[in-house]
């Protein structure tokens, strides 16, 4: 688990801007929905291309968030990703193509999120009762990217509690997207993983400031009411 925190100069800006670090003092249980990002193989693998180190170490702190909001009636969903190639063309040429350029890694990366191989990580907790949804971009909520928005608006839910991985990719991604969507959007901060303390750092500290709520799993259940 990353061993950061939002710097005291960042939490200042914010205490002057509205007078608390966070955004929302309680959360509904009957209007939120836990989404966890990425945590596959592609990423969780260790020699994987895509592989997030840190990914395993957030495992046991997913499992007891998901298992704890499942009792107070959150659903949990899990979102994997996935591209197609077809004739030699992936679904999203833009990043096979510039990203990762190399035709090694671009081989690698590609087989590794082909659809028929996507599961969450094997040391998750997946119950019966959990929806997975695939999407094809760092975002679930970008159009087209996934069936995300029309889940969570069928199940009445307003906000997102968003983990998995990569803290400054696709989980911020996604939750800046759930924000421009006006649901409320939390980064669960020690269920997320980057590459690096810095770059998880910047990420949450980004987020606080303009794009919605940071919280450990402890406060996240803290302010969860029924």
């Amino acid at each position: 688990m990353h061993k950061v925190s939002i710097r005291p100069h960042i939490v200042e800006r914010v205490m002057k801007r509205r007078g608390d670090l966070h955004w929302f003092q309680t959360l509904d249980a009957g209007k939120s929905a836990l989404l966890v990002i990425d945590m596959q193989n592609t990423f969780c693998l260790p020699g994987a291309p895509g592989e997030v180190a840190m990914a395993r170490e957030i495992v046991p702190n997913i499992n007891r968030l998901a298992a704890a909001l499942r009792v107070r009636g959150v659903p949990v969903i899990w979102i994997v990703h996935a591209n197609t190639v077809q004739n030699g063309r992936s679904d999203w040429e833009v990043f096979f193509g510039h990203v990762v350029r190399n035709a090694e890694v671009r081989k690698r990366m590609a087989e590794s999120l082909a659809p028929a191989k996507q599961a969450v990580w094997k040391d998750l907790e997946v119950q019966p009762g959990d929806v997975t949804l695939i999407k094809n971009r760092y975002s679930a909520l970008a159009h087209g990217a996934s069936t995300l928005e029309r889940v969570l608006r069928n199940l009445g839910v307003d906000t997102v509690l968003v983990c998995g991985t990569k803290t400054d990719v696709c989980c911020d991604s996604t939750a800046r997207d759930a924000m421009m969507l006006d649901f409320k959007s939390v980064l669960v901060s020690d269920c997320c993983a980057a590459l690096s303390d810095e770059e998880h750092r910047a990420a949450l500290e980004l987020f606080i400031q303009q794009f919605g709520d940071v919280m450990t799993a402890d406060e996240v259940l803290a302010r969860l009411s029924t």
